[in-house]
């Protein structure tokens, strides 16, 4: 990818980041960017596939720090990835719509974009990996995207400048702790 060396610090963008694996983290380390990338002045989006509740930590800051926009194109319920409903997989798409309708609009383009869980929703068929691929293909060169969830596709790595693998060692879940708000939730 080719940068220029102007002054701007908004020219050096225009990376690609996945971050997958089976550990717990991703969504997490994609807020981390986005929380530096606030502090830099730049414009952030993440958008949520899958998740529809709106008792979490990232949807309750929200409110309160100016510039964070989250947006969730999902139900308050689980997506049964066995078998998505129609309506998941509506909002799945609406979702990926949603993206490029952002990234061409010159007012309302973020500088940094995160897609949340898309990495799960294309492994089990809510949005179509040859979309997936030609958004990333056709992305802004100046806009920064960070790709998260489980089951990345090959396809999709070999896009990508950076690859975190988040590995679960040990988890407490498996001890019967469940989810906690302000950790996991």
């Amino acid at each position: 990818m080719t940068k220029t060396n102007t002054k701007n610090k908004k020219d050096k963008l225009g990376l690609i980041h996945v971050y997958t694996g089976s550990g717990k983290g991703k969504t997490t380390a994609s807020l981390g960017v986005l929380l530096r990338a606030l502090g830099h002045d730049y414009r952030v989006l993440m958008i949520q596939f899958m998740k529809g509740r709106k008792d979490t930590g990232e949807m309750k800051v929200m409110k309160k720090l100016s510039g964070l926009e989250i947006v969730q194109y999902a139900e308050e319920g689980l997506v049964n990835l066995e078998s998505p409903s129609a309506t998941d997989i509506y909002l799945a798409n609406q979702a990926l719509d949603y993206a490029r309708k952002r990234l061409s609009s010159k007012d309302g383009r973020p500088d940094i974009l995160v897609m949340d869980e898309l990495n799960v929703a294309v492994r089990f068929g809510l949005v179509p990996l040859e979309e997936v691929l030609d958004f990333i293909d056709n992305k802004p060169s100046s806009v920064e995207l960070i790709l998260t969830g489980r089951y990345a596709h090959p396809q999709i790595m070999d896009r990508a400048d950076l690859i975190t693998e988040m590995k679960e060692v040990r988890h407490y879940y498996k001890k019967g702790v469940p989810a906690r708000k302000g950790i996991e939730m």
